[in-house]
């Protein structure tokens, strides 16, 4: 794992100015696309940011407490040098043997990517062995770790997720009835870029509500939410219902090129 440089856990007054900045804007513009003023909940998504810019929104006058990231050994650096009142989400492309790491981090707050039985059944182990270690903890009173389950609606080859239909139903099921230390919330995707550009309703969106409906209906239980909508199209995602965006560079900016910011050792497939 990565070691701290002072440097990157010093927070800029100007940088941090201009964070703040950009997460009022992208707040303000969820707010006025929130027609039928649901919650909506804002990840801001740091992958490949230093450390210090997480601390300066979680630190500042109004602090911000959702964070997302996309790769394990660069989530298991942050969680273990920022404040533990952080909730992480890993919302990268899972592998089956990260699973069970993943969720032994503490404050990982939600799992958004889930798309095999084979992944939550480690995800299950992960966690169960947490909370074992951790007795008489927190953990053990926030009814599991929340994952939500991930949908291919686009049908792009070269996207993760279940497909819709029985396959997420079933998916569904099995963390509802097989994995006692996950907690399903809900149902996400990634939509294809072109329809994300187009403007409109986006039909990737819109299928991502029907597979929720037909789910909740079939399934029952707690209602679920919808996590959809990205930089790019995350105000049109609100106006279509969703319940949680991810905003990376609307907040923190372009990032730079993996292979030149990778934490060391994290060099992962985005499938798998």
């Amino acid at each position: 794992m990565a070691s701290t440089s002072e440097d990157d856990m010093h927070i800029n007054p100007q940088r941090a100015k201009q964070l703040i900045d950009n997460i009022f804007e992208v707040t303000g513009a969820i707010k006025a696309a929130n027609k039928t003023s649901h919650e909506v909940r804002l990840i801001a998504v740091s992958k490949l940011k230093p450390p210090a810019d997480v601390l300066a929104l979680h630190t500042a006058p109004n602090p911000h407490f959702h964070f997302g990231e996309n790769y394990l050994q660069e989530l298991q650096h942050k969680a273990s040098v920022l404040p533990s009142t952080i909730r992480w989400h890993f919302i990268g492309a899972l592998q089956t043997n990260k699973c069970r790491p993943l969720a032994e981090i503490p404050n990982l707050w939600c799992v958004e990517s889930v798309d095999t039985t084979k992944k939550a059944d480690q995800l299950e182990k992960g966690r169960r062995e947490l909370c074992e270690r951790e007795e008489g903890s927190e953990l053990q009173k926030d009814g599991g770790l929340r994952v939500f389950v991930q949908v291919n609606t686009s049908g792009e080859e070269a996207k993760s997720g279940a497909e819709p239909g029985e396959e997420t139903l079933e998916l569904c099921r099995h963390i509802r009835e097989k994995t006692p230390h996950l907690k399903l919330i809900g149902l996400m995707t990634i939509g294809a870029i072109a329809r994300s550009q187009e403007g409109g309703e986006n039909e990737d969106f819109m299928r991502l509500r029907e597979v929720k409906d037909d789910v909740q209906k079939r399934i029952g239980g707690d209602p679920l939410e919808l996590s959809m909508g990205m930089s790019a199209d995350y105000e049109t995602a609100v106006q279509m219902g969703s319940d949680e965006v991810r905003v990376g560079t609307g907040i923190f900016g372009e990032r730079p090129k993996r292979e030149n910011k990778a934490v060391k050792g994290d060099v992962e497939k985005e499938k798998g």
